[in-house]
């Protein structure tokens, strides 16, 4: 196993670093406060080649490979203080861009990815619902075959992306009885009668990431839509959760390197009693733990992507990648905070909104007690 990154994946990683410090992340404060989001900046991404990564030429494009795009996203965590932007792109990947690349047909990978690419369209997943979180496969959205099509009604909530993406990849049942095997797929246009949308919810953290509730009332859809077969939606979905588990969070793995590289630069400048603060081991030994929750985050998630790639068995290191990572941004999160102490705690200086960020970590793409389940059957329990 070598986890040694080629000249070309480094400056990969570079090259996004300084485009995110050039370009990205303008008055974020004030939308971070406003929970506004950056259409600019998404478009930006979309032109230096972010969303299409990882999609082949034949769609718009880049044609790299996973890890290539995962380090892109790191390198972008890295650079840009926006995490709810980088978040927003991570989701779009892992939920929307590999799903069309799974499962979706030639016409509506060329009718939806090249869009995605150029940063014309913006898709949103959307399977959770207000009965139907970690239960995934308890939701209740109806689809029923009509002449023509589909007519599909139904709630979906915490939908990331909802209020301004242009599609949406809906999950519905048409036999709620069967569980997952009665569940299929579809991809409807923001325009299609029957779709609304709330307006962005104010939350936590990742509040410059819009998240909002997506109704379908009577929403016709043409036969067109379907992705792949009918039934098959459960096997979509879980065929990219690992993918989801193991990269949806690879942009946090460079926040926590900036994060970390500022609390050292402050433990060294700020005097305290005559000496440097970096000097007291309650101050030194917080920042050794950062450091060893970066390098243990970095080398889990890249092994995680690592056997996805081999095509590896791949649950249980996406499990405890996702894992590890989402609680250890919490906790440096923390540790930055005390390590900056007054200054830490105040909005003006950033280092609070990384802490509103990082909770949400061990809640999306599978709670941390669900990332522990997975674990604990993967063992066999």
């Amino acid at each position: 196993m070598d986890f040694g990154l080629s000249e070309p994946q480094v400056e990969l990683r570079a090259s996004a670093i300084e485009f995110a410090r050039s370009e990205l992340g303008g008055r974020l404060e004030q939308r971070d406060l406003d929970c506004a989001f950056s259409r600019e900046d998404w478009q930006k991404c979309a032109r230096f080649g972010v969303q299409g990564m990882a999609v082949p030429e034949a769609y718009g494009g880049r044609g790299k490979d996973l890890m290539s795009n995962f380090l892109m996203m790191e390198g972008l965590g890295y650079g840009c203080r926006d995490n709810g932007l980088t978040f927003a792109l991570n989701a779009q990947f892992v939920g929307v861009v590999t799903t069309l690349l799974e499962a979706g047909d030639e016409a509506q990978k060329q009718r939806y990815l090249r869009g995605v690419c150029d940063g014309s369209l913006i898709g949103a997943h959307a399977m959770t619902e207000p009965e139907a979180g970690s239960d995934a496969f308890s939701l209740t959205t109806r689809f029923e075959r009509v002449a023509d099509g589909y007519v599909l009604n139904g709630h979906k909530c915490f939908i990331t992306l909802a209020p301004t993406a242009d599609f949406f990849l809906v999950f519905a049942t048409d036999a709620p009885e069967l569980g997952h095997w009665g569940v299929s797929l579809f991809v409807v246009d923001r325009e299609t009668p029957g779709l609304e949308t709330t307006g962005a919810q104010s939350k936590m953290g990742l509040r410059t990431t819009p998240m909002g509730e997506l109704r379908l009332q009577n929403c016709q859809v043409g036969e067109e839509a379907l992705i792949g077969e009918e039934g098959s939606g459960a096997a979509i979905f879980n065929a990219g959760q690992d993918m989801e588990r193991a990269a949806i969070l690879a942009s946090q793995i460079g926040a926590m390197d900036y994060q970390l590289e500022r609390a050292i630069e402050y433990a060294r400048s700020r005097e305290q009693f005559g000496q440097p603060i970096g000097n007291f081991q309650s101050v030194s030994n917080r920042i050794a733990e950062m450091k060893v929750r970066l390098e243990a985050s970095r080398l889990l998630a890249y092994k995680a992507v690592w056997s996805i790639v081999q095509r590896e068995p791949s649950t249980m290191n996406a499990a405890i990648a996702n894992y590890v990572l989402a609680e250890s941004f919490v906790q440096s999160s923390l540790d930055a905070i005390m390590i900056h102490g007054g200054r830490g705690y105040l909005t003006e200086h950033g280092v609070e909104r990384d802490l509103r960020d990082a909770v949400g970590g061990p809640l999306y793409g599978g709670t941390s007690d669900i990332q522990r389940n997975i674990i604990a059957r993967q063992l066999g329990l």
